[in-house]
């Protein structure tokens, strides 16, 4: 293969397979737990606190920037519990106000607070940098993207973690009541968990934008879902459709449209994300046993 290859689309593919199994993973459950949404409320929160993070410092800083979307995270996760536990409000309508608060602020400070000082913009935050991705000795470890050793570091702290919490997490997910009997700290184990989606959200934001950081969150694991009953197969599951749903995602926007004469290739973010709503409606329609089709059977 060329080295343009290497140097550009295989760190943009590799950044978008290893942000699929970042979020797929802690994303299968929140769709057992039916907190989807929470992926939605902190992709979107995190471009507040960038913004912020940008203005205080003036500093774009992979550290600042990881702070800043960090502490954003979890000030959105605080809100909603305040919402659902003090104000009554129903689970899906707090986290539908803050993210929908917080992404509005987001987007007015980076239009009044930081313009076009530096890179970070609206565009930017919805579909990410997939395409400025560039590994100049692809070969070595020199000037390898950071985006690659952070998802790295990342995806081995999800995978120990879910492997030591295994039956912690799949107990609180399922029967919290039976959980809490055995003394099961539930609570502990839904902040554990809400600290992982946050740095799956944060880490995966700059890389690869919030609409693909939800859809990846979403798609693998609800297609999963509708295929086992399992939680072992529907982790392993979600993980293969992810990390599928990203190379055919990537392939389709980066050689696809040459193939068909056109001169521009299409965001790859979007197109990740068109390819993980074909396969989550599928699944919906032809699972074996869950699936529409089935079921009228």
């Amino acid at each position: 293969m060329s080295d343009i290859f290497w140097s550009i689309d295989f760190p943009a593919l590799l950044i978008a397979m290893l942000a699929a199994l970042a979020c797929s993973l802690p994303g299968s459950f929140l769709v057992l737990r039916r907190e989807s949404m929470m992926a939605d409320a902190l992709s979107h929160v995190v471009l507040p606190g960038l913004a912020l993070a940008f203005i205080l410092t003036g500093s774009l800083g992979s550290g600042v920037m990881f702070i800043g979307a960090l502490l954003a995270c979890l000030v959105a996760t605080l809100l909603i519990k305040v919402l659902r536990e003090y104000a009554g409000i129903e689970s899906g309508a707090a986290m539908g106000i803050v993210f929908t608060s917080l992404f509005a602020l987001g987007l007015v400070l980076l239009e009044k607070g930081v313009g076009s000082r530096v890179h970070l913009d609206a565009h930017h935050a919805l579909y990410g940098g997939l395409e400025l991705s560039y590994w100049p000795l692809p070969h070595t470890w020199n000037n390898i993207p950071h985006a690659i050793i952070s998802l790295s570091i990342l995806n081995v702290l999800s995978i120990a973690f879910i492997w030591l919490c295994l039956k912690e997490l799949t107990l609180a997910s399922f029967d919290s009541v039976y959980a809490q009997t055995i003394g099961l700290r539930r609570s502990l184990i839904s902040a554990a968990l809400m600290i992982l989606v946050a740095l799956s959200a944060v880490a995966c934001f700059e890389a690869v934008g919030s609409v693909l950081v939800i859809a990846l969150f979403i798609c693998p694991a609800a297609s999963a879902r509708m295929f086992c009953d399992r939680v072992h197969t529907q982790l392993i599951l979600s993980a293969v459709l992810a990390v599928f749903m990203a190379v055919i995602g990537y392939v389709a926007a980066a050689f696809v449209p040459a193939l068909l004469g056109f001169e521009h290739s299409l965001s790859a973010a979007g197109m990740i994300a068109l390819v993980g709503g074909i396969i989550l409606g599928t699944s919906i329609l032809c699972a074996p046993v869950y699936g529409v089709l089935q079921k009228r059977k």
